[in-house]
């Protein structure tokens, strides 16, 4: 599958899934824009990523990063010809420890962030161009504690439910992809040390293929749906999980 000649942005991109999306982009032959909240993280994921990566410093969540963000694509690139809207996260809090700030900074990570990356890139992406946003299996089958991360992956599936309809015409296909758990550093952070290895062999087990996703898996699937290899589908769900939403 090829990118070349394209330009890519993928928001979140400084490690784990977004890092792993980003270089199999790269190694496509795609121009990839990266972005992440840290410059010295970001800086690092471009110089692996090689000449063909730039990165921006832009929290997903601020509407003024998101404008100066997608300006300056406009002024660099012209175009943008695929989004992978990946930033968001989330931390597990049980239903009797719930905030409202937590409620407020899960929804802004994963909604919020969402909607304005794809509002500002549409009128600089093409006919053909792919939005591709990262949702997660937790909206099928939330994990105890994520219950509000799951409601606001859920809301990722319903915007492009409504998201198709709005841009029907624009030539501009937009899809989901949902990981189940993925071996990143966000998700060892989660657990003690001592924990970790036990908890991944757990998550291990309950997907039908034996093992834990990797980023290349996810990328896999993203590069898919952002390829003209999918260029008649639009406004799906694509779960990359090993089966385990499905039990």
């Amino acid at each position: 599958m090829s990118f070349e000649n394209k330009t890519a942005l993928v928001t979140g991109a400084s490690a784990g899934i977004g890092y792993g999306i980003a270089k199999a982009l790269v190694d496509a032959g795609a121009r990839v824009i990266i972005t992440g909240r840290h410059a010295e993280r970001l800086d690092k994921a471009v110089a692996e990523l090689g000449p063909n990566a730039s990165g921006i410093v832009a929290d997903a969540t601020k509407l003024a990063d998101l404008r100066r963000l997608f300006d300056t694509l406009k002024a660099d690139h012209g175009h943008l010809d695929v989004l992978i809207a990946n930033a968001g996260g989330g931390e597990p809090v049980p239903l009797v420890d719930v905030t409202e700030q937590h409620v407020d900074d899960t929804l802004t990570w994963n909604l919020k962030s969402t909607i304005f990356s794809v509002q500002f890139a549409l009128p600089i992406m093409p006919s053909g161009g792919a939005i591709v946003l990262i949702g997660s299996n937790a909206s099928k089958a939330p994990p105890i504690g994520m219950s509000v991360y799951a409601a606001a992956k859920a809301g990722v599936r319903a915007l492009v439910t409504g998201w198709v309809q709005e841009i029907k015409g624009s030539g501009v296909r937009i899809n989901v992809v949902s990981p189940g758990p993925v071996r990143t550093p966000g998700l060892e952070g989660f657990f003690a040390a001592e924990e970790a290895e036990a908890t991944f062999d757990f998550l291990a087990g309950q997907s039908t293929v034996g093992r834990i996703g990797t980023t290349d898996d996810i990328a896999a699937a993203t590069l898919f749906l952002a390829g003209n290899t999918a260029g008649y589908i639009n406004g799906i769900e694509l779960f990359v999980d090993g089966g385990a939403a499905r039990l």
